[in-house]
């Protein structure tokens, strides 16, 4: 275009190739620089923009959406911005998404337990027994003590409560002649199990609490292990017609497993046995018959005279996991 209209001029270039003088001269003209927007005079400055950032970022308010920080600020006699403005803000950072991802969750660590008499660690927990409608149901408070498998108390009530609990633990602890600094009482993360009423027994105690983590079950396996038993049992109920027949039901249930179940855990000793130092008579007893039974005929046992083994001499909840030797 430019070589043409030097050649006939703008005007007959332009008739020629049918383009407006116009387009011609304006790209001919230099282009003038922009000037600089002026600030509004209600804008926020740069510390006050960085106040508000790190308002919206702080752990209060990390989960929660510019409008909730904004009302909130409000009702307790603060303006920043406008809840627009703290969007913006956010954005010039790329901080403008699921706000919630952003809250930091507390670092739960995996509790290791170990037992190796009775009376160091006890396992509580909470379960629930179907009454005569579909919204009815009474809560099963169970203690048991790992290393022997004793349920050292048991109680059926109509709530669940950290008062209840607490009776429960504190009456149990005395029977067993609990002394401070002796024993662990290891739950799960229920209201029940964290109350204030129980946590300020435990101190007056001397009794260590422990907790297994969000949503494990196996940091909790030994009551979840008798629950299971519990409920496969022949005679378990679908259903009780009432609390009265709910407590006959356990207390059968929890006599015949303390005095008569032969635990698989415990090598088929009885939890009673183990809890109160009768194994070791129950174990040599055994092995006195099997020592008769391998001199009647010996040619039975392909394997030398028969091992009766004892009780586990520890007991863990999350066993540590063994050194790997480097060389």
């Amino acid at each position: 275009m430019n070589g043409l209209a030097t050649q006939i001029g703008v005007k007959s270039a332009c008739e020629a190739l049918n383009v407006p003088r116009s387009q011609v001269y304006r790209k001919r003209q230099p282009k003038a620089e922009p000037s600089p927007r002026p600030t509004p005079v209600h804008a926020l400055s740069g510390d006050e923009r960085a106040e508000v950032r790190h308002i919206l970022n702080s752990v209060r308010f990390m989960d929660q959406t510019p409008r909730q920080v904004y009302a909130a600020l409000l009702d307790e006699g603060s303006y920043l911005c406008h809840w627009r403005t703290m969007y913006r803000i956010l954005a010039l950072h790329d901080e403008v998404h699921e706000r919630r991802l952003m809250r930091r969750h507390p670092v739960y660590h995996k509790p290791e337990l170990l037992a190796t008499n009775p009376n160091q660690v006890w396992s509580w927990d909470i379960t629930y027994l179907r009454g005569e409608a579909t919204w009815i149901h009474y809560p099963l408070y169970t203690v048991l003590d790992i290393f022997s498998r004793y349920v050292v108390a048991w109680m059926i009530a109509e709530v669940e409560s950290s008062d209840l609990a607490k009776q429960l633990i504190a009456v149990t602890a005395r029977k067993q002649g609990i002394q401070p600094d002796q024993l662990t009482l290891h739950a799960d993360n229920g209201s029940p199990m964290k109350g204030k009423p129980l946590s300020q027994l435990l101190v007056d105690l001397g009794i260590t609490k422990s907790h297994s983590r969000p949503h494990t079950s196996d940091d909790n396996p030994f009551s979840e292990a008798q629950f299971k038993t519990m409920k496969y049992r022949p005679d378990y109920p679908d259903w009780f017609t009432s609390m009265t027949a709910a407590r006959q039901w356990a207390r059968s249930f929890f006599g015949w497993y303390n005095d008569e179940h032969y635990h698989s855990g415990l090598n088929l000793l009885t939890p009673a046995s183990v809890h109160y130092g009768e194994a070791f008579a129950v174990q040599q007893q055994r092995q006195t018959v099997m020592l008769a039974a391998y001199q009647a005929h010996p040619e039975r046992f392909l394997c030398g005279i028969p091992l009766v083994k004892g009780a586990p001499d520890a007991v863990y909840i999350n066993p540590p996991k063994p050194t790997e030797n480097r060389s």
